[in-house]
């Protein structure tokens, strides 16, 4: 088996915070570290993990409120290295899916700091999951886009081709969106997405408190500010959300029966006539 070395930095994804959802190696590498820098929606149950004996600390940052800015986690990361110490960077979900793990990574290499990058699950394909919506699916939508939905400092989400997005007609996912919720729900129908497209907002998926609220592009705003969703929250957008109804497993809601199911798919096929 590999064996973790030290002044070494180890960029380990933890996934959507569910700690069955760790990969092997991940777990190895908690209980040998002796540096753990952990973010903010690291949760309970994964930190257990971690060995007594390490230095666990606390890098998270939430909206306008970082405890360390990125610049200062980098040079964390390098000092604890060049103290002859294994250190796991522990990110939420994947470190190269909007975890700024690149910047993480470029730091190192500059400073001269082995590293090594493990994957997790990230919350796009966690969520998914969880809430029993494929985000790609044979003849509904063959394609899926992951996007920032974290605004800037003028409150908007800068970078964002708009016009390509609304007239797509696939999947897309929006992660850190749910305070520009209502922006998106406008952008997408000012350049020509259906008001009429089915979206769920699920709040800390794959966790025992997670909640979904499904919609409209039209009226999703108005329905999770009625059900008053919460941060961590990812937004699924597209056709495919209402295969939900079939394959929702984890939450305790009423099931359709299979058949129906795949009565949905087939209407969604290329062949049909709704879709061709």
């Amino acid at each position: 088996m590999h064996r973790p070395i030290k002044s070494k930095v180890y960029l380990v994804g933890a996934g959507p915070g569910n700690p069955e959802l760790l990969t092997l190696k991940a777990v190895r590498l908690l209980q040998a570290a002796e540096v753990v820098l952990y973010d903010r929606l690291i949760g309970e149950g994964i930190l257990e993990l971690v060995s007594p004996e390490a230095e666990l600390i606390f890098v998270g940052k939430a909206s306008g409120n970082h405890a360390l800015p990125q610049p200062e986690i980098n040079s964390l990361l390098i000092e604890k290295a060049n103290e002859n110490k294994m250190v796991v960077r522990l990110k939420g979900g994947d470190p190269f899916i909007f975890g700024r793990g690149g910047e993480e990574v470029l730091a190192c290499r500059e400073a001269g700091i082995p590293f090594e990058i493990v994957p997790g699950i990230t919350a796009a394909t966690a969520v998914g999951a969880y809430s029993g919506i494929p985000l790609t699916h044979r003849g509904v939508s063959p394609l899926v886009t992951f996007i920032t939905g974290h605004a800037s400092k003028s409150g908007t989400l800068p970078d964002i081709q708009w016009e390509l997005l609304a007239k797509s007609n696939h999947t897309l996912v929006f992660y850190m969106g749910l305070s520009t919720l209502p922006l998106i729900a406008k952008e997408l129908i000012f350049y020509g997405t259906s008001p009429d497209t089915p979206v769920a907002v699920v709040q800390e998926g794959s966790l025992t408190r997670q909640r979904t609220v499904t919609g409209i592009l039209d009226n999703i705003v108005e329905k999770v500010e009625q059900q008053q969703l919460k941060s961590p929250a990812l937004i699924i957008i597209g056709e495919v959300v209402k295969l939900r109804e079939y394959m929702q497993w984890f939450e305790e809601q009423s099931y359709s029966s299979f058949d129906d199911a795949i009565a949905l798919s087939t209407a969604f096929s290329p062949e049909s006539s709704k879709y061709s």
